[in-house]
Parts: C-alpha cells; sequence; structure tokens
C-alpha cells in the first residue's frame, strides 16, 4: 500500500485528536446548564483536556524507545475513541472530567508519535507533509464550533459520539494501513531515551530558548483574544468573528509555512516567523480601527500558526535517527507545559490593573528583543544549524 495513504489516515486521526482538545471550549454553556456547576468548573473541563495532552508526552518518548511509532499512533487513536465513549456517556462532573482528561491523554501520545513518524515516512519532504498535517490538525479548531452547533440540534452527547465512532474507523483504517506499507526502518537505533536526550540538548535547548517565550504569548493572546478586542470596543459579534479569522489563517498557515521551512534555512526562518509575530502582536496595541485590526489579525494568525510548523521542521529534520523520537519529546513536553502557562499569566496580569495593550506590547517587545539577540548569536554561528 502507497505510504500517502497511512498518510492520509494519520491527517483524519489527527484532526479528530484535535477535535477532541477543542470540542469543550462551545460546549461550556451546555454543561453549566446540563450540570449544576459554574464557569471556574467549566472552564476546569477545558483546561484538563490541555493537561492530559501535557501528561504523558514524555512517558511516551521513552515508549518509543521500545515500540515502534506506528502502534503507538494506534493506541492513541484507541484511547481517543473509549476516552470520547467515556464522556458522552457522563451523568456526573468528575465522570466528564475523566473524559475530557483521557482524550486529552490521547492527543499528546499521538503528537509525540507522529511528529517523529511523518518525519521518518518522508525523509526528503519533512516540512511539505508536517504543513499538510499540520494544517489537517488545525482544521478541527476552525469547525469546532459547527460542528457542536449541527450536534444540538439533537444533544451534546452525540458530538462526543462522534468523535468515539469516527476514531474507532480512522484508528482500525491507520493499523490495516500500516501493516499493509513498507515502513521506515528510521527510529530503531533510538533505544535510550535519556541518553538520547541529552546527546542532542544543545539542538533542544536552542529551540526551546526560540520558539518557547514566543509560543507561551501566542497562548496567551488567541485564548484572550475575544476579550481582547471587545476592550477595543468592538462588539461581541466582531470580536467573535475575528478570534475565527485567527484559526481560519492557520490553514494556509501550516501549509506554506511547512513547505517554505523545507525550502529555507532552518534557523533564519524560524527567527523570521517568531519576529514577524512580534512586530504584528505589538502593532494590534497601537490600532483600533475595524479595517486595520482585520488585517493584523490575519497576519497574528498566520504567523503564530507557521511557527509550529517551522519549529517542528528545524527540529526533526536536523535531529538523527538514533535520538529523534528522544529528544522531540523532551521538547514537546516542556513546551506544551511552558505556553500552557501564557493564559493564567495574561488572566493575573489583566486582573491585577494592566491593560491588554500593556500586556500584549510589553510582551511583543520582549520577543522583539529576544529574537534580536538570537539572530546575532546565529549571524555568529553560535546556533547549531
Amino acid at each position: 500500500m502507497p505510504r500517502r495513504r497511512l498518510f492520509t489516515s494519520l491527517c483524519a486521526l489527527v484532526f479528530l485528536l484535535n477535535l477532541a482538545r477543542v470540542v469543550y471550549a462551545p460546549l461550556l454553556d451546555v454543561f453549566i446548564a446540563e450540570f449544576p456547576i459554574g464557569e471556574a468548573t467549566a472552564g476546569l473541563i477545558v483546561t484538563l483536556t490541555w493537561i492530559g495532552s501535557a501528561s504523558l508526552r514524555l512517558p511516551t518518548g521513552w515508549l518509543l524507545t521500545k515500540v515502534p511509532r506506528h502502534p503507538v499512533v494506534v493506541g492513541s487513536g484507541a484511547v481517543l475513541s473509549l476516552s470520547a465513549g467515556i464522556a458522552a456517556t457522563a451523568t456526573t462532573v468528575p465522570h466528564l472530567m475523566g473524559g475530557a482528561f483521557l482524550m486529552g491523554v490521547g492527543s499528546g501520545v499521538y503528537f509525540v508519535a507522529a511528529h517523529p513518524f511523518v518525519s521518518e515516512l518522508y525523509p526528503e519532504r519533512v516540512g511539505r507533509m508536517m504543513g499538510i498535517h499540520g494544517a489537517s490538525n488545525q482544521l478541527a479548531a476552525v469547525a469546532a464550533t459547527p460542528f457542536v452547533t449541527l450536534a444540538l440540534l439533537v444533544d451534546w452527547r452525540l458530538s462526543l459520539w462522534a468523535i468515539s465512532v469516527l476514531a474507532a474507523l480512522t484508528t482500525v483504517f491507520t493499523w490495516y494501513s500500516g501493516r499493509r506499507t513498507d515502513l521506515p526502518q528510521a527510529g530503531t537505533a533510538d533505544r535510550r531515551f535519556v541518553a538520547g536526550a541529552v546527546s542532542e540538548w544543545r539542538l533542544v535547548v536552542t529551540a526551546l530558548v526560540i520558539s518557547g517565550f514566543s509560543m507561551f504569548v501566542w497562548q496567551g493572546l488567541f485564548n484572550f483574544y475575544e476579550l481582547y478586542m471587545q476592550s477595543k470596543v468592538l462588539t461581541a459579534q466582531e470580536a467573535g468573528t475575528l478570534l475565527t479569522l485567527v484559526f481560519v489563517a492557520g490553514i494556509p498557515a501550516f501549509y506554506v509555512g511547512g513547505n517554505l521551512a523545507e525550502l529555507l534555512p532552518h534557523v533564519p526562518y524560524v527567527l523570521g516567523i517568531v519576529g514577524s509575530l512580534g512586530v504584528c502582536v505589538y502593532l494590534l496595541t497601537v490600532f483600533d480601527s475595524l479595517l486595520v485590526l482585520v488585517v493584523l489579525t490575519t497576519c497574528v494568525g498566520f504567523f503564530g500558526h507557521a511557527m509550529y510548523p517551522a519549529v517542528d521542521t528545524y527540529l526533526l529534520d536536523t535531529l538523527p535517527d538514533n535520538s529523534r523520537a528522544s529528544a522531540y519529546a523532551v521538547f514537546s513536553s516542556t513546551v506544551m507545559m511552558t505556553q500552557a502557562l501564557g493564559s493564567a499569566v495574561v488572566g493575573q496580569l489583566v486582573e491585577g490593573g494592566y491593560s491588554y495593550d500593556q500586556v500584549f506590547g510589553t510582551a511583543a517587545l520582549l520577543v522583539l528583543f529576544t529574537t534580536g539577540c538570537l539572530s546575532l548569536a546565529e549571524r555568529t554561528g553560535r546556533l547549531p544549524a
């Protein structure tokens, strides 16, 4: 069976796994009405999906030194199918929280296993294929709200049952495709998790320094984007539309960004993406015109999402076979935990009396300062290429 069929099944699976992480946000109003809970408890349900996504990334990296990539990917799909069914049958809040957490676990296991797997399936086209894979992932963020809206015509549980059934079917096809495909032998020498990660510490630390703070800022920005736009005296509908535009811009960002990551020198390209994001975020704090905000929102959405295939291609295309999964697992888990703090920090600063413009303006200047320092280091040959 051609590798493209296996890759197609991976794109379908990543769509469902990311949908599982983002499907809870448009269901919060329903949960508040269905269960006797407030906004804080409802928000915790969403948070648990992301905690679940971060929780097993390091253990998955260790597992990949013992087990091939394909069975781990299949296992993540099985976890998603079972956990979505658990969440769909929830009659209590702890039951629902457990299902949400496990759905997040499935996504975290998948990303640590699948990203090296995709790069090894297409070693000559890492950037392009990571971009296509990422665009499939991003489609879920755009589709979540209309998907839930359709499900609510029947019952909110239908959205979770649909994810469960579709994940089961896609997982079976992924397993079948892998059994019928000539899989790469890359990664078979990666059998010592700690040694593999430590051997590439300079590359991992460089990727974290380049992208860690900007992803931290990005996470805080898009989670508060709707409220930020409303603080600029936009209506709730206009602010919601701009947030949707942020996610829509991510679809071409993954595809185009992945292709460019394949063609351009890795470190200068990543720094260019991060610097462009910093400029756009700073300009958001300067202008209040709706037309200008539409243009800047598109640019912010594009550069914010293009950062991910750029950094992944830099790592996966540079890491050797004997440490790729180990080192990438360390990077993925660390950056996931780092960026997850972005929303909490922004919320604390805003509650402390700082305006959104002050918070994001300062953050943008810090991103630009660190990017300038790293660019100087790159020009003098101090960063691993």
